[in-house]
């Protein structure tokens, strides 16, 4: 087994994650099989009751591990399924430890975080390397660590001594490299480059027994080659050992940027890996670059409104803008997200504050589509629900997730089945007419871990759902879930029959799981969250439909027999059947720039 760390310094949110996720996606490329841990130095268990506006989106996976949203672009770039143990946290690994001493296992020794904890972390970190992924039932041949926080943190020390350790004792010198990520700033005043935080960071890192084989320079523009050798010269690694990731149109350029500058040949020899070239690893870089030029060349654009609780920071909805993005690249059109407080659209910010109000009203009614995520707590409800109502009453394209379906459910009981005290027993479990209530085996007496979580299986009833359709006409599918809340069965019929068609149902058929509404154009709420395994070349289905309906290809796609173009694909083919496609490709685009000339 070969194990590239990736540590980071200076500060923190400098893009280890996706300079993890290029590295492995490049080793992929090269014909070997990866895999991704991602350790992350707080106390909690996991990521599930962290606040959106603290720590951004909860990733949910397969086996509903509630993780950091890091394990959602090793997903999305890798394009593999991981699990709750490939995200590790200091409140697992004591957990983990302080089970151990209450059964006995140590036989009275004084439990120490070393050697014990260490050596619990490096157990882990060798267990969960072995982790088949892909389903294909076979080893993983590399695994990509990433180490979060900052180096010197005091969270993350015993991770670190754990590492120093683990390259010293356990792990053969050429079975391992260490990637550094660091901040190269450039302060307006002077315009030069500065050197010293990256120094600073890589003597810190060297002080607590880990060296560099690889130092990745994030900056603002190219690293100059004067600044290069200067960092070769005083954190010894040779210049070539030295890239520059700056900043760049889309994460999509990141892989190519790295590839680039060598940084698959430096791999290869620094872990002594022996493999032939692959077909398919070479068609997977090459449609990458295609995705990286499409996004870069598209002239045509779709505003979508997504009205959601935590604006202020765009990680909190990290997978929905990443799901919105694969299906605006799939229909070749540039993304204008605007994002809209629900709680602006409400009737109180009117007298508190007309001018958001008025902002956000008008940025819903010129948008293209219009996008109601999931979310907890009462603030914003009405305005999900009053954009729910504005969309359903103007034929507006719109997609609810999770709680956005249920927002669309209040909304049609009561402005058409006449409920008007109908609402959701999170927000007024008093009200009368109670059409979403919570789950019979939710438990009450903690929150962490107890909603319904992971994939599972949605039936589909009638074969006329576009839904179904944008599937690809299966029976079922199987999808992501992180909910305490449903629909309440004893109103579905009321519902059904005023127009509202539950069209896929859990196998039970109990919870209602995918809502279209009859007569309108596209007005569709899911349960679950499709965004959690939307790829870049394999979109999620209900995104790819709101794009669609939003930029007018819906029909045309159903005339089409739903069928997409096979560039979206990672899947093997022969090159005469890649020359087709990428030729198909350059007729689109220039379809694309003449009709817009």
């Amino acid at each position: 087994m070969k194990y590239v760390l990736v540590s980071g310094g200076v500060i923190s949110g400098i893009g280890k994650g996706v300079i993890a996720s290029s590295l492995g996606m490049i080793l992929k490329s090269c014909g070997v099989r990866v895999t991704s841990i991602k350790i992350d130095p707080y106390i909690n268990i996991d990521a599930g009751t962290f606040s959106p506006y603290e720590h951004g989106e909860v990733f949910v996976l397969d086996d509903g591990g509630e993780v950091d949203l890091d394990l959602g672009n090793y997903e999305r770039f890798l394009d593999i399924t991981l699990h709750r143990d490939n995200n590790i946290t200091t409140g697992k690994i004591y957990q983990h430890v302080i089970n151990k001493e209450r059964r006995g296992d140590y036989l009275g020794k004084t439990v120490q975080v070393v050697p014990h904890i260490t050596d619990a972390i490096m157990d882990w970190v060798e267990r969960v390397a072995k982790i088949p992924v892909d389903g294909d039932h076979q080893t993983p041949e590399v695994c990509i660590v990433e180490l979060g926080g900052t180096i010197g943190d005091i969270e993350g020390m015993p991770f670190i001594e754990a590492f120093r350790q683990f390259f010293h004792f356990r792990v053969k010198r050429e079975d391992y490299c260490l990637v550094h990520v660091s901040l190269v700033p450039q302060p307006q005043a002077t315009g030069e480059q500065k050197t010293k935080p990256t120094q600073a960071s890589v003597r810190e890192l060297r002080g607590l027994g880990l060296s560099p084989d690889l130092i990745v320079c994030r900056s603002t523009l190219p690293i100059a080659d004067t600044v290069k050798a200067k960092i070769s010269l005083f954190c010894h690694v040779l210049p070539q050992q030295v890239f520059s990731i700056h900043d760049v149109s889309s994460l999509y350029r990141v892989p190519l940027l790295l590839h680039a500058q060598g940084v698959s040949k430096f791999l290869m020899e620094k872990l002594e890996i022996n493999t032939s070239s692959s077909p398919f690893g070479s068609r997977m870089m090459m449609r990458w670059k295609d995705l990286s030029d499409r996004h870069d060349r598209l002239l045509k654009e779709v505003t979508i409104a997504l009205v959601g609780k935590y604006t202020q920071l765009e990680d909190a909805y990290s997978s929905v803008i990443k799901s919105l993005q694969h299906s605006s690249l799939c229909v070749s059109h540039r993304l204008n997200l605007r994002c809209i407080e629900a709680d602006h659209l409400e009737a109180a910010m009117m007298k508190e504050n007309p001018s958001k109000y008025h902002d956000a009203w008008h940025t819903l009614v010129s948008a293209n589509g219009v996008l109601v995520p999931g979310g907890f707590g009462k603030r914003g409800v009405e305005g999900k629900v009053l954009a729910a109502n504005w969309a359903r009453t103007n034929n507006k394209p719109f997609l609810g997730v999770c709680l956005g379906l249920q927002c669309a459910v209040i909304e049609f009981s009561r402005n058409v089945l006449g409920l008007d005290d109908a609402h959701s027993t999170e927000f007024n479990p008093k009200t009368k007419n109670p059409v979403v209530i919570d789950m019979p085996e939710h438990n009450t007496g903690q929150m962490g871990g107890t909603m319904r979580l992971g994939k599972r299986k949605t039936l589909f009833n009638t074969e006329s759902s576009i839904l179904r359709k944008l599937y690809g006409k299966q029976s079922f599918v199987e999808e992501r879930h992180r909910h305490r809340f449903e629909v309440n069965p004893t109103v579905v019929s009321q519902l059904e029959s005023g127009g509202m068609k539950f069209v896929g149902r859990s196998e039970d058929g109990e919870r209602m799981e995918i809502m279209e509404l009859q007569g309108h154009p596209y007005y569709v709420g899911v349960q679950y969250h499709p965004e959690y395994i939307s790829r870049p070349m394999k979109p999620s289905a209900p995104y790819l439909g709101l794009l669609l309906a939003s930029t007018g290809k819906l029909q045309t796609y159903v005339s089409r027999g739903f069928r997409l173009s096979p560039h979206l694909s990672y899947s093997e083919g022969n090159d005469e059947e890649l020359d087709e496609e990428i030729a198909q490709l350059s007729i689109e685009r220039s379809d694309s720039v003449e009709s817009t000339s």
